[in-house]
């Protein structure tokens, strides 16, 4: 770590691995006039003022080959299809130039961003790109074609679309039914027309089927996954094309649905689509957050911590500032006793989680110091625990990091 700071009207440099300064440790000076560099001990510099120039501790690590043990797990759970892995929302947070590397074995990669659809195949990627959300313009049509990109079609203004422009080359085109979940797609009585529509089409050359579950990972709550199929079965009595089905929980939890290719999202990173854990799933953490304790105190009884003075100790405590608040993306809403990892020990979060920084109990840990390090989520802390405690899902903790957070990525 680099530091510099004032040493009589001059600068001074150091090189350092960690943030403590050791004793008789040496400072390359330059002095203001010769620009000349000496080497001085620290035991003679009776004046310094000390500015860290290297990054925040704060860093998000995407586990590569968790990843790639995730979509072998969906792959052997539905063995038959093939696996169209989503990558949406920067890979769910975790780095498009990641995911291609990690997915390599997939069939196909879906997402719904066009500037990122165009930047996988900068990255190399030749294998099939469907857009999950089709064109949300004439304008796009370019794209999918000069880039052989797969639309969604899932409204009938899309058909008008592809029947107004001229293609170079034909596109193959996904036809989405809406059987329950009410957000994108055709209802069933209207399948079979739109089906015919688009496959008259010289700008079409393929038709595949889709739908979405609404409850894969519930068995109690309507529309359930029986009635979705039936629906969908229904919808398309009569058209032989292929058939995409299973998203996450649906590939883990309901593998006896059968179907030409499946959709993995959030298991692919390691989150659990359900209520079991993703261990007991048999999946990988993808992203660990990870920073470390830049300052400790000391508090009293009745002493109180952060904004609000939501956390009140009621004896004397030891507490640790971690270098990481809401503007990097841990969730506001993180309640007091959130777990966190300290050195691969599991404490606590207390009080309000402020703009850089949040508070944790260090009293269980008599070792923990500044510098220690303090796992937010990912190996050894499940994202999903950490999600249930700020009222919310682990999906939304991956795809909110901030982009002020350090990457890094481990094979």
């Amino acid at each position: 770590m680099w530091a510099n700071g004032e040493y009589e009207g001059g600068l001074l440099y150091t090189m350092k691995a960690n943030f403590d300064f050791l004793p008789g440790a040496a400072l390359i000076a330059t002095g203001p006039a010769s620009g000349k560099m000496r080497i001085i001990p620290f035991h003679r510099i009776s004046f310094l003022r000390v500015l860290f120039l290297m990054s925040r501790p704060l860093v998000a690590i995407t586990h590569i080959a968790a990843m790639h043990a995730n979509l072998a797990a969906a792959r052997k759970a539905v063995p038959s299809a093939r696996t169209w892995a989503v990558v949406k929302a920067d890979a769910y947070g975790h780095g498009l130039g990641y995911a291609v590397r990690a997915f390599d074995a997939a069939d196909g990669l879906s997402l719904i961003e066009f500037d990122r659809a165009a930047r996988l195949r900068e990255l190399g990627w030749q294998k099939p790109i469907m857009m999950m959300q089709g064109m949300y313009d004439v304008a796009d049509i370019e794209q999918l074609v000069r880039d052989d990109l797969q639309p969604v079609i899932h409204h009938v203004d899309q058909c008008r679309m592809l029947e107004t422009t001229s293609v170079q080359r034909p596109l193959a085109v996904h036809l989405k039914i809406n059987t329950g979940m009410n957000r994108l797609g055709f209802m069933p009585f209207q399948v079979s027309e739109i089906y015919q529509r688009l496959k008259s089409l010289p700008s079409v050359r393929s038709v595949s089927l889709m739908t979405h579950f609404a409850n894969a990972d519930s068995e109690h709550t309507m529309p359930d996954v029986d009635a979705q199929v039936v629906a969908f079965k229904q919808a398309i009595a009569g058209i032989d094309a292929e058939i995409s089905l299973s998203n996450s929980a649906a590939t883990l939890l309901q593998p006896q649905i059968q179907s030409d290719w499946i959709r993995p999202g959030v298991m692919l990173y390691g989150g659990a689509p359900g209520r079991e854990s993703a261990a007991s799933l048999g999946l990988q953490p993808a992203m660990t957050l990870q920073s470390r304790v830049i300052a400790t105190q000391s508090l009293r009884a009745g002493d109180s911590v952060g904004y609000g003075s939501l956390f009140m100790a009621d004896k004397p405590m030891r507490i640790g500032i971690v270098a990481c608040g809401y503007a990097d993306g841990y969730p506001r809403l993180a309640s007091t006793d959130t777990p966190v990892l300290v050195n691969g020990l599991r404490t606590r979060i207390l009080g309000r989680v402020s703009m850089d920084m949040l508070t944790i109990d260090l009293s269980p840990l008599p070792n923990a110091d500044v510098g220690s390090e303090v796992i937010l989520w990912g190996k050894g802390l499940p994202i999903d625990e950490v999600a249930a405690h700020a009222g919310t899902i682990g999906y939304e903790l991956m795809c909110g990091v901030a982009p002020r957070v350090r990457r890094e990525a481990h094979d």
